[in-house]
């Protein structure tokens, strides 16, 4: 299984601090490529997509045919907004 990494999680990740940015990319790695299905089911217009959470932020991802794809880090109060 694959995680890609749209383009614009780079944004997102330098708008955390680095030690954060560190912390979260290692828990996509370690909670997607070992555990498989972890991560929460979203509903209403996020449905399909599942939600990791680390710390304070949230980790919106797609499951696709070949693996992962993360759409979104962010901060909990802004992970379901429009940017």
């Amino acid at each position: 299984m694959a995680i890609e990494y749209k383009a614009s999680v780079q944004k997102d990740l330098r708008e955390l601090d680095s030690k954060q940015a560190l912390r979260v990319i290692a828990a996509i790695e370690r909670a997607l490529m070992t555990q498989g299905r972890s991560g929460e089911a979203l509903s209403g217009p996020f449905a399909r997509l599942f939600k990791l959470r680390v710390g304070d932020s949230r980790v919106i991802y797609a499951r696709t045919e070949s693996g992962y794809l993360v759409l979104r880090i962010a901060h909990r109060r802004e992970a379901y907004r429009e940017r």
